[in-house]
């Protein structure tokens, strides 16, 4: 009989885990979702073991949507779930403590939240019902804000312009304002934050964020179903329009027709409109010119990759909400080491606390490193500062320390001018970083190690081919 309830709970979760995946990043599937054993059915309550009490509130905090999605997938709309924490005690004889904490989808805290949800509803006008329109309270991310969105040299400009914004919507020159940059630099973070800010402090006023895709979904389906004057009219009473990634109107002519009339009409109206891009106005393809136009009638900001101290900034930050202390060498070391983007920097914290909560030990910098390289792509391990000193050391017979060492031996400094070198050419990192990966020593050193090693391998073919075989091993 056990066996049987056994093979139901897993065929069960099993449905869960299939919506789960279809709704987050791989990589965070591989984080959060698989370590978790599914314990027990109990009616339409299903019960999960996670390893610790962070794991509980990171899933409670992160995924609830989604687990809440599972949910009804796999039981129906009064599935409940529980978690089962375990909680090593240590010693051999004690067995795991099991703490059943009831989820925050349990009928009360269900019964709450949709009485907290309706009582501003009562004091705000309703706008004209769009097909979607049961679904608007998910656009806006309450979690960002203004308070959690680090300022630097990067973003500076952008997040100014977005907090006046925030403030006084519709009535400054920023009308409409337009955020572009890279993957995971935070624009949608940015604009969902002017978002929040303006329904906490307007009540008055009717906030959307929708994404271009889903926008011209909904053109798509209104144009289906013959309620494309409805779709118009919905958005041309709202008082604050963001729109996500507008790149993606690119090439649909019909789509940017009605965005344009839709534009028109709010920004005459003295709404405030805005975007986000991935590129600047004028690399965008595919857009008509009269929408490029008026997205230059207000202001163009970008976002950049952070530099070093706001990526120290960003780590504390995501460490203090998370109740969570590591050394300062170890926030040095992964600022050093991941210049990319706030997403990816936030993704290693994240998968950092979570492999230290797995095999229940402090945050150090050897754990930091073995994250760090269990969490890049295989070409990313081709370009590891790591893996360079590591084959550079190999081939001139030397050890990582005396790479990062005080030694002024010349058969010391050259193979550390090698490296350095391969660390440029080879990496992102800046000079100040690969400086740091080498002893802390300063960028002048790093670009004198550099320039020698260039004229060397023009002066000396044994140091060309030296420099060709080392190449090679990364390949």
């Amino acid at each position: 009989m056990d066996s049987f309830f056994q093979q139901e709970v897993a065929v069960v979760w099993e449905k869960c885990l299939q919506v789960i995946k279809a709704n987050v990043p791989e990589q965070s599937f591989k984080t959060w979702f698989e370590p978790i054993v599914p314990f027990r059915l109990a009616g339409k309550t299903l019960t999960i073991q996670v390893p610790s009490q962070f794991f509980y509130e990171w899933l409670e905090e992160n995924y609830i949507h989604v687990l809440r999605r599972a949910l009804d997938h796999a039981i129906g709309r009064d599935g409940q779930l529980e978690y089962s924490i375990i909680v090593d005690t240590g010693g051999d004889r004690q067995p795991p403590i099991k703490v059943h904490v009831p989820t925050t989808n349990s009928p009360e805290a269900a019964e709450a939240r949709q009485k907290a949800a309706s009582e501003p509803k009562k004091a705000t006008p309703q706008p004209p019902r769009s097909p979607d329109s049961s679904e608007l309270d998910l656009y806006l991310n309450p979690t960002y804000s203004f308070d959690n969105y680090i300022e630097g040299d990067c973003n500076r400009l952008a997040r100014s312009a977005g907090m006046a914004v925030a403030q006084r919507p519709g009535v400054t020159s920023f009308n409409p304002l337009l955020i572009y940059g890279g993957v995971g630099l935070g624009k949608t973070h940015l604009v969902q934050a002017i978002g929040n800010h303006i329904k906490g402090h307007h009540h008055d006023k009717f906030v959307l964020y929708v994404s271009s895709e889903k926008f011209t979904n909904q053109f798509i389906n209104a144009i289906k179903s013959n309620t494309l004057q409805d779709f118009t009219d919905f958005y041309m009473k709202v008082d604050a329009l963001i729109l996500d990634d507008v790149q993606f109107l690119s090439g649909k002519e019909k789509t940017q027709d009605t965005f344009f009339h839709i534009f028109n009409h709010l920004h005459q109206s003295g709404r405030q409109i805005i975007m986000t891009s991935d590129r600047r106005p004028s690399e965008l393809q595919g857009l008509q010119d009269r929408l490029l136009s008026r997205f230059k009638w207000g202001l163009t900001a970008d976002l950049q990759q952070p530099d070093f101290e706001t990526r120290i900034a960003i780590i504390q930050r995501k460490l203090q909400a998370e109740g969570i202390y590591i050394e300062y060498s170890v926030i040095e070391y992964i600022a050093h080491s991941v210049n990319t983007n706030v997403r990816e920097l936030e993704g290693v914290i994240i998968s950092l606390m979570a492999q230290a909560s797995l095999v229940r030990r402090d945050i150090d910098l050897d754990l930091a490193k073995t994250v760090m390289k269990n969490i890049v792509t295989a070409e990313d391990r081709e370009v590891n500062i790591d893996t360079i000193q590591e084959i550079v050391s190999d081939y001139y017979d030397v050890s990582i320390a005396d790479l990062k060492g005080k030694s002024r031996k010349k058969e010391l400094v050259y193979p550390r001018q090698v490296a350095m070198y391969f660390a440029k050419e080879l990496t992102d990192l800046s000079l100040k970083s690969i400086g740091y990966h080498f002893g802390g020593r300063d960028h002048s050193t790093v670009i004198h190690a550099i320039q020698t090693i260039s004229d060397l391998m023009e002066q000396d073919d044994s140091v060309k081919d030296a420099v060709q075989k080392i190449r090679s091993t990364f390949s």
